[in-house]
């Protein structure tokens, strides 16, 4: 007798806690029931979709992932049966669920993003237009592009936008892609086109069907897949402390063309999930790292070409795939030794052996970029992000060794933690969870001083620039960059003119900053020298190079410190 959906579904989501001894077997014979089995709810079969996937990423044996894979493959004919019956498929629509074969994304792309999907997947594209919310932006960008345009939206209210744009281009179905080519054939610049494209807020419907983009097929199929014979590894058996202290991961750069496919891959991966990271949409094909990290889980890893970059901070962005399956991202933003850093694990994957993948992106990128201090930004913990104080997010970082910036929630988190430990069952009130996400979070570890970025940002440098150019320079950037750059080339016997243009944009950055500080006039002629090597490995092949130089130059770091503090000379 076939037992009921509901039954089968709760066997299956109760094998992602089921690993050792006997376990394979059983989980075999609970995904084998399920062939054949339909759901009559899109709450039914995405929580049916999540647990295949994740037991596709956790497998306890070979025949598990022959199995999920079989079940996977029914999930669009699934969606297209619900959809059939007039079902409500609201759901797939979330970012916890969108994704799924059979499904659609539809969003507002920024233009980087809605150019790679146009190139990639235009025969899976369409546009959604709101003319009553375009029509005044339209007004204003379309008549560059449209000759003659201008006298009739100028002056009348009822233009026919969409007739104007598909004469232009063709057909109504070629719009989309007459408007990519049109900025992309454009002198503007890469801002500019953003700029012009976001400001028409174009809403693109893309129907995933089978694709190898949506959730359900995205993988990079390792040959030998890893499969758990024993236990996962469990958050309390993680030690950051053992893990940066161990030996080198192995890892190897991948060629040009395999970044561009790991470019790819992570891009669909992010945006099937309604996310985009700067470094995803904008990564360096050219310099990917790949590291096996054991236990069928790679971290790719990747910065931005240098025309992209920071005016200051180091940029990383990442992926973590588990047996071929992507399971979560990554961005690491760093100066000197110090690294923020984000990292996502996705909805279906957050039982699996986090902690322990954690420690291994740590450890990756003190290897690549030596930093030491490692933050957590507070939306990460649960600032203005319900879900994370729902989970509980800042236990997971403080349980690894994670401890507050601020001397008072510091307090309060030892507060808890004896709460904790003398009151069986207690949990701490999200109320509590809020205070202490209000703040960045810090592991450091090695021979420096404790504390010192706990009251560091980025923005104090900035505003300290800007003030500058409200009081010296009556608000004007140019005059006021053209003078720094002036004084600090003087200053370092420094000819602009034999450096790249790449060298002298990071060197007009690094002067706008170094403007604030009188005391460089007093730096010896060794470190005014390596100041300037720094400056021009900011447009470097990489970043790593960048900032391992930055860790060795003691008085810029006092400098940048004591503006990113908001400190005073």
């Amino acid at each position: 007798m076939k037992r009921a959906p509901a039954a089968g579904l709760a066997e299956l989501e109760a094998a992602r806690s089921q690993y050792g001894p006997g376990s394979a077997a059983h989980v075999e014979r609970a995904l084998a029931s399920l062939r054949g089995q339909t759901f009559a709810d899109a709450e039914s079969l995405a929580a049916f979709h999540d647990a295949l996937l994740f037991l596709r990423a956790f497998p306890q044996s070979r025949k598990v992932v022959t199995l999920t894979e079989g079940l996977l493959s029914s999930i669009g004919q699934q969606v297209k049966a619900l959809r059939n019956s007039d079902a409500d498929l609201d759901l797939f629509e979330s970012e916890e669920f969108s994704g799924i074969a059979g499904t659609a994304i539809r969003d507002t792309f920024t233009y980087e993003v809605a150019r790679w999907l146009a190139q990639r997947f235009p025969r899976e594209l369409r546009v959604n237009w709101d003319l009553d919310a375009q029509s005044r932006q339209m007004s204003s960008s379309l008549p560059q592009q449209l000759p003659l345009l201008a006298d009739d939206c100028l002056v009348e209210a009822d233009t026919p936008y969409l007739d104007w744009l598909g004469s232009a281009a063709g057909g109504a179905d070629r719009i989309l892609s007459w408007l990519m080519q049109r900025l992309e054939s454009s002198p503007r610049t890469i801002l500019e086109k953003t700029a012009w494209y976001d400001a028409l807020k174009i809403e693109i419907e893309w129907e995933l069907g089978e694709s190898a983009a949506s959730r359900t097929h995205a993988r990079r199929n390792p040959p030998d897949p890893y499969c758990h014979i024993g236990p996962l590894i469990r958050r309390n058996q993680v030690s950051l402390e053992e893990e940066l202290a161990s030996p080198p991961l192995p890892v190897r750069k991948l060629s040009r063309r395999q970044g561009e496919q790991v470019m790819d891959f992570v891009r669909t991966a992010i945006t099937v999930r309604y996310r985009e990271l700067y470094g995803t949409t904008r990564g360096d094909a050219e310099h990917v790292v790949e590291a096996d990290v054991g236990r069928g889980v790679h971290i790719f890893l990747w910065g931005l070409p240098p025309e992209r970059r920071l005016p200051l901070r180091g940029y990383y962005a990442g992926l973590t795939v588990k047996n071929g399956v992507p399971i979560n991202y990554i961005e690491g933003i760093g100066l000197f030794e110090w690294m923020e850093v984000g990292f996502n694990t996705f909805y279906a994957f957050r039982d699996g052996e986090t902690a322990w993948v954690y420690s291994k992106v740590l450890h990756l990128m003190h290897q690549l970029a030596n930093v030491t201090c490692f933050s957590v930004y507070p939306y990460q913990i649960g600032e203005g992000n319900e879900e994370a104080i729902k989970s509980g997010a800042f236990w997971f970082y403080r349980k690894l060794g994670f401890r507050p910036g601020k001397p008072e929630l510091l307090a309060l988190t030892e507060t808890e933690e004896a709460r904790i430990s003398k009151t069986p069952g207690y949990r701490t009130p999200a109320r509590t969870l809020r205070k202490l996400a209000a703040e960045h979070v810090f592991y450091e570890f090695g021979d420096g001083p404790r504390g010192l970025w706990d009251s560091f940002s980025i923005r104090n440098i900035g505003f300290a620039v800007e003030r500058r150019m409200a009081e010296k320079f009556k608000g004007g950037p140019g005059k006021m960059r053209e003078a720094a750059v002036a004084s600090l080339a003087r200053e370092l016997g420094t000819d602009l003119r034999k450096w790249t243009p790449l060298e002298q944009s990071a060197f007009s950055d690094f002067a706008l900053v170094l403007a604030l500080a009188p005391e460089v006039k007093g730096w010896s002629s060794r470190e005014k020298e390596s100041l300037a090597e720094i400056i021009r490995a900011k447009a470097g092949a990489t970043e790593a190079e960048y900032l391992r130089l930055t860790q060795g130059h003691e008085k810029l770091k006092q400098v940048m410190w004591r503006l990113g503090s908001g400190l005073q000379q």
